[in-house]
């Protein structure tokens, strides 16, 4: 069987190249988990990961920098994202600063605007609530300005590239009415179930490269009689034949494990035939593994759905 390159990279607008596989650095919301995280990401770099994705709402970032200092790789090497989280608005150089002084690197090569919604900023709290259950927003703040704001940071020298996550077509194009800085990357929910074809040929058309969170889609998609085929076709596991697909389509993908030996795995991709790229591309239904249970009122994060523009 024919394997995909695990250290092939794609090109960003900015001229720099960005590993296709990297390792996603969500940990779980409790401090023992995001401290263990350390120890698997040490393991993922020791088997061959050079792309680690973090975020502030994450808490891993003290973990990567740990992972990476103990891991002798040199830095250069190792490429790391890391996030504005959605309550960074007007504060958006100091939170940028601590994220360098926890993660304890020099520079981040990939800084992203993690949401395009401005959310209350409470100290210690990253998910306010109304009394009402909704999420506290300010709808006088704009992503326009808060990207602005990121754009600014490019002048430290201690960022290389910046970008998005969560824009659709639809804020997309909000946002490049007044972008002096095309984002290098979108990062976006993405799995069989919610291919988002159209904002991955957008992207593709305006040199954006689009990232991948949540790319196995979860136990429902791995266990899509489709994909359960496939798997048993190739000789592999269901996720495996998952991330292969995104291989296919150009996207850069974040498989997050705790375990090595599927750390190593989700690194060994098939190359699929073009015929079962397109049994794969027919199970789209514009579906989220993630964000229902946190929809409120019509509202996700203090946003109408339709102001997203998903």
């Amino acid at each position: 069987m024919v394997f995909v390159n695990s250290t092939g990279t794609l090109k960003l607008n900015t001229g720099a190249e960005i590993p296709q596989i990297g390792l996603g650095g969500w940990a779980g919301i409790s401090p023992e988990e995001r401290f263990a995280a350390r120890d698997w990401m040490l393991a993922g770099l020791k088997a061959g990961y050079r792309h680690i994705d973090t975020a502030v709402i994450y808490g891993t970032e003290a973990s990567v920098g740990d992972a990476i200092r103990r891991s002798g790789i040199p830095r250069s090497e190792i490429y790391v994202t890391s996030k504005l989280p959605w309550n960074g608005h007007g504060r958006v150089r100091e939170v940028f600063e601590k994220s360098l002084k926890d993660l304890d690197i020099d520079y981040i090569d990939l800084y992203l605007m993690h949401w395009p919604v401005a959310v209350v900023y409470q100290e210690g709290n990253d998910f306010p609530t109304n009394p009402d259950g909704t999420t506290p927003v300010l709808h006088d703040v704009s992503f326009n300005d808060i990207y602005a704001d990121l754009e600014k940071l490019l002048e430290t020298g201690k960022v290389k590239a910046i970008g998005v996550s969560n824009l659709s077509i639809k804020t997309l194009n909000q946002l490049l009415e007044t972008a002096k800085v095309v984002p290098a990357v979108n990062q976006v929910e993405l799995h069989p179930y919610r291919a988002q074809d159209e904002l991955v040929q957008y992207c593709k058309s305006k040199g954006i490269v689009v990232e991948a969170y949540t790319p196995s889609g979860r136990d429902v998609v791995r266990k899509d009689p489709v994909i359960v085929e496939l798997a048993a076709k190739y000789k592999v596991s269901p996720t495996q034949i998952i991330l292969a697909w995104h291989i296919t389509r150009g996207v850069v993908i974040l498989p997050g494990s705790t375990n090595v030996e599927r750390q190593k795995e989700n690194m060994k991709l098939p190359i699929l035939a073009e015929e079962d790229v397109k049994k794969i591309n027919a199970l789209d239904r514009f579906e989220s593994m993630i964000y229902r249970p946190f929809e409120v009122k019509g509202t996700l994060w203090g946003w109408p759905l339709e102001r997203y523009g998903w």
